[in-house]
C-alpha cells in the first residue's frame, strides 16, 4: 500500500476517529463530522420543492458550522480526501452531505464493516465512489417521512389536539399495539380447572403429575377427584426420545435488540448506543445488518477459538438462511472482530452486551446439543372416565453449543426411573380454578419481531420507532410491556378511520421494498415520491372537511356541579370527563368517574379581560392561576409557590432590568427573561450567574463531567466535546 503524506479521512464519531488514527499510526489525518452536518429545515415549505421534483433543500445543522469550516480548511491542504462513514444508506448520505457542504471535488469513498487494522488498510487500498443509489434511497426515506409526518400531524393538530404527531413507520407500529389492545379488551375469560396429583413410586421417588384435560365443568372436576382418591394409580406408558437442539444464527440488528431486551433488560435504543461504542472501539463488526453471513476468515477464527476453549467435538461449520428478502448478503452478521481476545476495561453495560454477542457467535458454529426427553403417563386403574395424567422431563446428554451459551439452556427436569404398569401411591390430588388469559401485550422485543415479520421498517429504524412512540406519549412501559395510553388510542383510531391504507402492513412494507429498489438502481427517486404523494396529498386535503373531534363520546356519569350529562375528552394527561355545558359549567371527573377538584377562586380580577376572575387550577406541571373565562381569555400566571421556585436570581444581560426565570413550553422547561415578550432572551438550562470569558454571555448548568458551559450556541464553550 502506498503511504500517503497528506490524506484526510472523515468519519462520523470522535471515538471512531481515535481508533482509526491509532491503527494508521499517525500517517493520515482523521476528523469526525460528529454525525450529520446537514438536514432539512424545520419549515416544511422551505424544506422540499415538490413541483420541482421533490428536491430537498438542506441547511447546515445548528452548531455544525465550525466543523464544516474545519473540514474545509483541512481538505484544502490534503492531496486526497477519503469519506469513511458507516457502510449503510445513512453513512452514504452523510458522506454525500460532507462532499456537498464542504465542496469536495473528487473525494473517495471507503467502507469497512469492522474497525480493525487489516480491514481499514484494505478499504483504503481499494477506495470507490459514493453510491448515489444508496444515497438517493436514504434521501427518499427522509423526504417521505417528512411529507407524511407534516401532512398527517398537521391534520391531527386541527382535528384532534395540538401537539400530536403521526409518522410513516411509527403509526403502523402504534396500530399493531392498539390492535392487540382491542383484542385484550374484547376478550371474555373462560373458567377451567387445573388438576394435579402428587404420587410416589415403589422406590419412594415423588412425581407430580398434571391432568391431560383441563375440565370446564365443576361436576367433572369433582368426579375426577373422587375417583382419583379411591382407585389405584398405575404407570400407563414411559417414552424416552433423544432430540437435538440446534444453535441459533449469529445476531442481526433485530435479533440482537430482541435478545438484549429479554436477557439484559436493555431498551433497543440503549442496545444500539452500547453496540455503537463497541463497534467504534473495534471490538465488534457493524451493528446495523440483516445478514446472518460470516466471512471465511471469521469462520476459521471462530473454529480455532472453539477448539481451544472447549476441545474437540464442539466446533462445526453451520450456515443460516437470512430471513429478510432484502438483506445485503455482502454484509456480515454482528460478531466480535477477534473472538480469541479477552475483553477487559469495558463499562459494565458494554461488557454484558459484548459477552452476549460473543456467546451467540461462538454457539452459532458449534455442534447440536443432545437432550433426552422423557414422558411418564399415568392413569387411574382402567377407568376411562378419568383422563390420563402425565409429566415431561429432560436430561442433557451432550451440551454442544449450550457450553458457550449456557443462558439459553433452560432448566433440566430429570424424572425418576419407573416401569410400565408400576403402581403409584397417591399422596394428594387437588384442583385449582383458573381463567383463560387474553393475548399478552407486546414487549419491545416482541414488537420488533412483529415489525420484522411484517416487513415494516429496517434494522436501522427499529430502535427509533420504539423511542418515538414512547417519547410522543403514545405508549408507556410497565416493566418490559408496552401499554398504549389514551392519547395513543385516540391517535391510532383517528388514523385507522381516516388513513387506513397508509398505515397498513401491505402499504408500509411495499414502500420499504421501493426504497430498496431505489438503492439497487431499479427505480427512480422522483417516480416513487410522485406515485405516493399525489394520491396521499389529495386524501389529506379531502379530510380537511371532517369535523374536529371535541369529545370522544358520551358518559353515563353525571356532572358533579350541575348534575347534567358528561362527555369524554382527551387532555395531555389522558381521558377525562367534562360537563357537556363547558365552559358554562366546569364540572369534571377523572376517567374512573371520581370527581376532579374544580378551580378555586383567588378573589382577584383578571388583568386582561373586564369580566374575568382569577382561579387556581391543577395542570400537568402543578398548580397555576388563570382566568375563569378560558378559553376566551388566555391569561395565565403561576401560583406564588411556583413563581418563587421559577426565579433564578440572575439578571438578564440583554435588557439589564429583567431576571432570568424558568418557564415551560411544548418541549419542557426552559429559561428566559421575565420581561418576555419585550425581551426575547432564552437559554436551555438554568443560569449559573457566571459569565463566559470568550463571548461574555451567561453560563448555564451542564453535566456531571462539565459543570457549566456557555449559553451562546455559537460559542465554542457551548460545545461539550470542545470544553476542556
Amino acid at each position: 500500500m502506498t503511504t500517503k503524506t497528506k490524506t484526510l479521512i472523515i468519519v462520523e464519531s470522535p471515538a471512531k476517529a481515535k481508533t482509526i488514527e491509532k491503527y494508521l499510526e499517525g500517517v493520515y489525518t482523521v476528523r469526525a463530522s460528529i454525525g450529520h452536518i446537514r438536514d432539512l429545515p424545520k419549515s416544511n415549505k422551505a424544506a422540499i420543492d415538490i413541483p420541482g421534483g421533490f428536491i430537498p433543500h438542506y441547511e447546515i445543522s445548528p452548531g455544525k458550522e465550525k466543523i464544516v469550516a474545519e473540514i474545509k480548511s483541512l481538505a484544502k491542504k490534503a492531496d486526497e480526501v477519503l469519506l469513511a462513514t458507516d457502510p449503510d444508506r445513512e453513512g452514504e448520505a452523510i458522506a454525500w452531505h460532507i462532499k456537498e457542504a464542504v465542496g469536495l471535488k473528487n473525494p473517495k469513498r471507503v467502507r469497512f464493516h469492522e474497525i480493525t487494522k487489516d480491514a481499514i488498510k484494505e478499504a483504503i487500498a481499494h477506495p470507490t465512489e459514493i453510491d448515489d443509489n444508496l444515497r438517493k434511497a436514504q434521501e427518499a426515506r427522509r423526504v417521505l417521512d417528512r411529507l407524511v409526518g407534516y401532512d398527517l400531524s398537521g391534520l391531527i393538530w386541527k382535528k384532534v389536539r395540538y401537539g400530536l404527531s403521526a409518522g410513516r413507520v411509527q403509526s403502523p407500529a402504534l396500530r399493531i399495539i392498539m390492535e392487540r389492545e382491542r383484542e385484550i379488551r374484547a376478550f371474555k375469560p373462560e373458567q377451567f380447572w387445573v388438576i394435579e396429583a402428587d404420587t410416589e413410586t415403589k422406590k419412594r421417588d415423588k412425581i407430580t403429575l398434571g391432568c391431560d384435560k383441563e375440565p370446564r365443568d365443576i361436576n367433572e372436576v369433582q368426579k375426577i377427584l373422587e375417583i382419583g382418591n379411591k382407585e389405584t394409580w398405575i404407570v400407563k406408558n414411559v417414552t424416552e426420545t433423544e432430540t437435538k437442539r440446534s444453535p441459533k444464527a449469529p445476531f442481526t440488528t433485530s435479533t440482537l435488540q430482541q435478545t438484549a431486551s429479554t436477557r439484559l433488560g436493555y431498551a433497543p435504543s440503549n442496545t444500539m448506543r452500547i453496540a455503537q461504542k463497541l463497534y467504534e472501539a473495534g471490538l465488534i463488526t457493524y451493528m446495523r445488518t440483516d445478514s446472518t453471513n460470516l466471512s471465511v476468515t471469521a469462520l476459521d477464527q471462530i473454529s480455532a477459538t472453539v477448539n481451544k476453549k472447549y476441545g474437540a467435538g464442539y466446533a462445526q461449520r453451520n450456515t443460516y438462511a437470512t430471513k429478510s428478502k432484502n438483506a445485503q448478503e455482502a454484509h456480515e452478521a454482528i460478531r466480535p472482530t477477534d473472538s480469541s481476545i479477552e475483553i477487559a476495561g469495558l463499562a459494565d453495560d458494554q461488557k454484558k452486551l459484548y459477552r452476549l454477542i460473543w456467546q451467540r457467535t461462538m454457539a452459532s458454529q458449534m455442534t447440536d446439543a443432545k437432550i433426552l426427553r422423557t414422558k411418564i403417563v399415568a392413569q387411574v386403574s382402567a377407568d376411562k372416565e378419568v383422563p390420563t395424567f402425565s409429566i415431561n422431563g429432560s436430561r442433557m446428554l451432550f451440551n454442544g453449543w449450550l457450553r458457550a451459551d449456557p443462558d439459553a439452556r433452560g432448566e433440566d427436569v430429570e424424572l425418576p426411573k419407573v416401569e410400565i404398569n408400576e403402581t403409584l401411591t397417591l399422596l394428594d390430588i387437588r384442583s385449582q380454578e383458573k381463567f383463560t388469559e387474553p393475548p399478552g401485550r407486546y414487549t419491545e422485543a416482541g414488537l420488533i419481531k412483529e415489525l420484522e415479520k411484517r416487513g415494516i421498517g429496517r434494522p436501522s429504524t427499529y430502535a427509533s420507532i420504539m423511542k418515538t412512540i414512547e417519547e410522543r406519549g403514545y405508549v408507556t412501559k410497565e416493566g418490559r410491556t408496552l401499554l398504549p395510553t389514551d392519547t395513543g388510542d385516540v391517535v391510532s383510531t383517528f388514523l385507522e378511520n381516516n388513513f387506513a391504507e397508509y398505515i397498513s402492513d401491505s402499504f408500509t412494507a411495499e414502500m420499504e421494498n421501493k426504497l430498496d429498489e431505489i438503492a439497487e438502481g431499479k427505480i427512480k427517486y422522483e417516480k416513487v415520491l410522485k406515485d405516493f404523494y399525489g394520491p396521499f396529498s389529495k386524501d389529506v386535503k379531502s379530510k380537511e372537511k371532517i369535523e374536529k373531534i371535541t369529545n370522544l363520546g358520551e358518559s353515563e356519569e353525571k356532572c358533579p356541579v350541575c348534575g347534567g350529562p358528561m362527555v369524554i375528552k382527551l387532555s395531555k394527561n389522558g381521558k377525562f370527563l367534562s360537563c357537556a355545558k363547558f365552559p358554562k359549567c366546569v364540572g369534571a371527573r377523572k376517567a374512573d368517574g371520581s370527581i376532579m377538584e374544580g378551580p378555586k377562586e383567588t378573589g382577584e380580577k383578571c388583568p386582561d379581560c373586564a369580566t374575568g376572575k382569577l382561579v387556581e387550577r391543577e395542570g400537568r406541571f402543578g398548580k397555576f392561576i388563570s382566568c375563569n373565562n378560558y378559553p376566551k381569555c388566555k391569561f395565565i400566571k403561576k401560583s406564588p409557590e411556583e413563581e418563587a421556585k421559577a426565579k433564578t436570581g440572575v439578571k438578564c444581560l440583554v435588557c439589564s432590568d429583567g431576571e432570568i426565570v424558568e418557564r415551560r413550553g411544548r418541549f419542557g422547561p426552559f429559561f428566559s427573561c421575565s420581561n418576555y415578550p419585550k425581551c426575547k432572551f432564552i437559554m436551555k438550562s438554568r443560569p449559573t450567574g457566571n459569565i463566559c470569558e470568550d463571548c461574555k454571555s451567561l453560563k448555564m448548568e451542564g453535566t456531571k463531567t462539565i459543570p457549566e458551559r456557555c449559553s451562546n450556541v455559537k460559542c465554542l464553550n457551548n460545545r461539550p466535546d470542545k470544553i476542556k
